[in-house]
């Protein structure tokens, strides 16, 4: 069952919530599977479909973006360490 609905701006969520429980509830949960059915381990590689949530590509970043992220959390270490607080921006006595 496919319905169109056209909305000048977005949908409330309770819209969509309401129908679909009704929807739910209405279903006859011991109807038979449609005869070309498959399961989604069968279907797709993984557990989520390729359009859903494609593989990651593996990317080499350079060594200066880690080093000066390790140089970041390093500091903030160094800080919490000698009893100072920066979480808002203004480096206090904690």
């Amino acid at each position: 069952m496919t319905a169109v609905i056209e909305t000048p701006g977005p949908v409330p969520v309770t819209d969509w919530d309401d129908e679909l429980t009704a929807q739910a509830l209405a279903a006859d949960p011991d109807a038979p599977l449609a005869p070309d059915a498959v399961p989604w381990g069968v279907a797709h590689e993984g557990m989520l479909p390729a359009w859903y949530m494609p593989a990651s590509l593996p990317r080499h970043r350079g060594g200066w973006r880690a080093l000066v992220a390790l140089a970041v959390v390093v500091g903030l270490v160094a800080i919490n360490a000698a009893g100072l607080c920066i979480t808002y921006g203004h480096l206090v006595i904690a």
